[in-house]
């Protein structure tokens, strides 16, 4: 029998299955949903013995680039496995995974799609174990909706993880197939004129840089390098050296109220030759062909030293100016730019006057983001773009899973329709980085989910995903406390934004509650509700058992996190019965209660924080809560 006949008798004759509805029970066990499944009916490929015995060869060679094909004789059984790399396949990184009675065969497009075929195995595999069931039959024809599947993880507010986090994390990124990571960067390389800059934040260098490129190409993710180059430079213009180069040395108004040295000036000449110093010296240590320049957010802009010049031609053209000018020394070094595309689209005619070459990285993170207004912008123009959500984490303190969730979704549906290039999951730090990697997981796998393929169905599985993959727990009971902690926000029933109530109350604990259109909503009612789901939460996490290699980690986190959002609660409580609802009006006996309970928290911050991560950025998260914590004892 032919193979093309074998192919159409299991289309005949099996259960043809597409868009993740898969057969056996063992969809919950595939973190990326395949494109394609043919299981053929009354065939029986592999047991759970056979397989106990082939998964240890299998993962052996995970990240081989074998090819070819081999026997093996387990136990008196001949099986074998046949791996072939096809270019013809029609989709990129696509590939074939067929299990017949005593053979697995891969035919793939490339040596990373026969990774991904292999981590598909290894997943099946890990059913057949775990449930003690037989595979059946089967033909898995999948390829992913993104040709670039990132995460962008925040390192300059204020983690800079260990390099052994970072392998870590790179292994967990790599078994979700993706295949991009960005680690971005304001101040936290370690350049070799500009010590004062990094000097207290444990800065990866050069050496880090290439033995982390080097680990991410053989787990067939590209390291693409990210330095902003425009606005969020404060860590660079609050030091006296580097001020001539703010667009405002003082004060000026924006959009944001009053602001200063965040942005560079761009109609300053020494503006660019920095940048052009940087990335001369740090691209050489990447091997990626691609580098993000930043250039979000640049409020100040106009409203300083480039005033003029923006009187003259328009802020659009003053930006789009600076920004091709990064683009082309960039280019000059050999590496096409990607860009924040916040900024250009505030002036859509201007986007077709962009180089063809860039890439635009088009962010938002709320549930219901206008993705699909904002990408066909730059589709008309011919560019590619990516569709860039996040995981709702930062100032969260326990997680906005409900956003993130709908996030994840939004992006990943626009995205495709409007054939993005690439979607790049960002993870960042606002204002300390309070919250823990351990809440951080959801989002991280379900965006990796959805960047593979978008199915309904992946968020039905993500809790048994955390619980099998990432936590190792038996019980259920960590991803279970996990998704609890992480949705604990809506009680609280305030207007939507990109932070909860536990954040806010801490963040503005020298401000009105009543100036704030999020905080003048909220209840002692709602507080106490929240209050009592972050204790369910918290019950269920007391009956966990994970395994995993964080295990005691991920506990310690979890409890730290819902206790500063406890925290919060508490403040925020304390606030509403005081006059004017100002935490100065705390009655002294109450807020000496609420000091001793942040100062405990606050020991606990920087103790866990060392376990993941370095001590440059810790003095300034942690001065961030020793605020609040001299606030109550000086009132």
């Amino acid at each position: 029998m032919t193979s093309k006949t074998i192919k159409f008798t299991l289309l005949f004759f099996g259960l043809f299955i597409t868009s993740g509805v898969l057969a056996n029970d063992f969809d919950k066990y595939l973190i990326n949903p395949p494109q394609e499944l043919i299981v053929t009916e009354g065939c029986e490929a592999f047991s759970a013995v056979q397989i106990s015995q082939f998964a240890d060869f299998i993962k052996s060679i995970e990240l081989s680039n074998l090819t070819g094909d081999l026997s093996f004789d387990l136990k008196g059984e001949k099986l074998s496995l046949s791996v072939s790399i096809d270019s013809t396949l029609t989709h990129a990184q696509g590939y074939t995974l067929e299990l017949s009675q005593d053979h697995i065969r891969i035919s793939a497009q490339n040596l990373a799609a026969a990774y991904y075929a292999k981590l598909t195995l290894l997943q099946l595999f890990s059913y057949a174990m775990e449930e003690n069931a037989t595979l059946p039959c089967l033909t898995i024809k999948d390829w992913p909706n993104f040709e670039r599947r990132g995460y962008m993880l925040d390192i300059s507010r204020d983690k800079v993880p260990t390099m052994e986090s970072l392998y870590r994390l790179i292994d967990q990124l790599a078994s979700w197939k993706i295949n991009e990571l960005q680690l971005y960067t304001e101040h936290t390389y370690a350049y070799k004129d500009h010590k004062v800059v990094w000097e207290n934040s444990s800065p990866l260098t050069a050496e880090e840089i290439r033995l982390l490129d080097k680990y991410c190409k053989t787990r067939f993710i590209d390291l693409v390098p990210n330095q902003n180059s425009f606005g969020h430079m404060e860590n660079w213009l609050k030091h006296d050296e580097y001020l001539d180069l703010a667009e405002c040395p003082d004060d000026c108004e924006t959009i944001w109220g009053k602001s200063k040295r965040t942005s560079l000036a761009p109609t300053n000449p020494a503006s660019f030759d920095l940048m052009k110093s940087l990335y001369e010296e740090a691209l050489p240590n990447f091997s990626s062909s691609f580098f993000n320049i930043g250039g979000d957010e640049t409020v100040e802009l106009c409203e300083g030293k480039s005033e003029a010049e923006c009187e003259k031609l328009g802020q659009g053209r003053v930006y789009l100016d600076y920004l091709v000018k990064l683009n082309n020394e960039a280019n000059r070094l050999g590496f096409k730019t990607q860009f924040w595309g916040d900024i250009i689209l505030n002036h859509p005619e201007l986007i077709s006057e962009l180089p063809k070459d860039m890439t635009a990285l088009v962010w938002g993170y709320s549930d219901d983001h206008a993705f699909d207004e904002q990408l066909p912008k730059f589709k008309a123009a011919g560019l590619d773009f990516y569709v860039c959500p996040g995981t709702s984490s930062w100032r969260s303190l326990i997680g906005r899973n409900h956003n993130a969730f709908l996030n994840l979704k939004n992006a990943a549906i626009s995205g495709q329709e409007n054939e993005a290039k690439g979607y790049l999951n960002t993870n960042w730090g606002d204002y300390g980085h309070w919250q823990p990697l351990s809440v951080v997981y959801p989002s991280m796998l379900l965006g990796a989910s959805y960047a593979w393929n978008y199915q309904d169905e992946s968020l039905d599985h993500l809790e048994f995903q955390l619980n099998h993959y990432l936590f190792k727990d038996k019980t259920g009971n960590t991803a279970k406390s996990v998704l609890m902690l992480g949705n604990t926000y809506l009680d609280t029933k305030i207007p939507k934004g990109n932070a909860n109530a536990f954040h806010l109350l801490l963040r503005r604990y020298l401000w009105t509650m009543q100036g704030n259109y999020q905080t003048k909503e909220l209840t002692q009612e709602n507080l106490w509700a929240a209050d009592s789901t972050i204790q369910r939460g918290l019950d269920i996490l007391s009956l966990a058992e994970p395994e995993s290699e964080d295990a005691q980690i991920t506990i310690d986190e979890l409890k730290q996190a819902a206790a500063l959002a406890r925290h919060g609660i508490h403040l925020g409580v304390a606030r509403l019965k005081a006059e004017n609802y100002d935490t100065k009006s705390i009655p002294a006996e109450r807020r000496k209660e609420l000091s001793e309970e942040l100062a405990l928290l606050i020991a606990q911050h920087k103790a866990l924080w060392l376990v993941r991560n370095r001590e440059g950025g810790l003095k300034d998260s942690a001065a961030k809560l020793e605020d609040i914590l001299e606030f109550y004892k000086d009132n």
